[in-house]
């Protein structure tokens, strides 16, 4: 029910475990890569698109970057951890040269500028928070939403639309195909 309002689950390894519709349009190049899932700390600092995603490229890899040291904090053993951190800091240097730098941070509410393939540029203010509960243990929900009258609010809405659109005529095309 959360239409206007760009939203998905990760852990803390920054894999996008679940995304409503909207986020998944919002983070469209971080899931179509077909090298690796949707991995936004891969799709950083391995995926050259990322630099024309991010507008301030540099600050999203210093946050990537700093959300993996507190996960490592948490889980200085986790072997899925380990392997990513060691992929990344193989074939990246500006991951080795952060992940030296040791800084740790939480990333509860801010803003994030993202310059979509679709829309054009975005600013919007999100809101993280970890999910509750034992199953859900490491996961955090971010959602992503717009000022109100801004050109951001109007670039939102028209990928919104443009998600609904897609959804519906994949799913038409699917209904005549089982018909």
């Amino acid at each position: 029910h959360m239409t206007t309002t760009a939203a998905f689950v990760r852990n803390g390894r920054l894999d996008i475990v679940a995304a409503n519709p909207l986020g998944r349009a919002l983070y469209a190049p971080v899931f179509d890569n077909p090298e690796w899932s949707a991995n936004i700390a891969r799709f950083n600092f391995l995926d050259p698109r990322a630099r024309d995603f991010y507008p301030d490229w540099e600050a999203a890899l210093d946050t990537s970057v700093a959300l993996l040291r507190t996960e490592a904090g948490r889980d200085p053993d986790g072997p899925e951890l380990r392997e990513l951190i060691g992929e990344l800091a193989t074939r990246s240097d500006a991951f080795r040269t952060r992940w030296g730098a040791h800084n740790v941070r939480l990333h509860r509410a801010g803003t994030k500028q993202v310059r979509h393939p679709v829309v054009g540029d975005l600013d919007l203010t999100f809101d993280a928070m970890e999910l509750p509960g034992e199953e859900a243990a490491g996961l955090t929900l971010t959602a992503y939403t717009a000022e109100p009258g801004s050109p951001s609010e109007e670039a939102l809405a028209l990928l919104a639309s443009w998600t609904a659109t897609d959804h519906v005529d994949s799913r038409s095309q699917t209904d005549q195909r089982s018909s």
